[in-house]
């Protein structure tokens, strides 16, 4: 399977789960009146999620060197 190929699907389920994570079921779990270190748990919640989004995509999104594609070609003017 083609990298570009797995890598899309990569991206449709993180969208996937972060569409399930910040709807109604899962966001109303975290709607409580308790605090963790002193941040409501809703907030603490959004917080992670949204951090989790970004790391999992930017991973997803990650180029790898490809050792037998061409060599990156120096800056201009050197």
């Amino acid at each position: 399977m083609p990298e570009s190929k797995r890598r899309n699907e990569r991206l449709v389920a993180l969208f996937v789960a972060a569409l399930l994570a910040l709807n109604f079921p899962l966001l109303s779990l975290a709607s409580v009146m308790k605090q963790v270190w002193g941040i409501p748990v809703l907030y603490f919640y959004l917080f992670f999620v949204w951090a989790f989004i970004i790391l999992a995509s930017g991973l997803t999104l990650k180029r790898t060197r490809d050792p037998s594609g061409p060599a990156p070609e120096p800056p201009a003017g050197t």
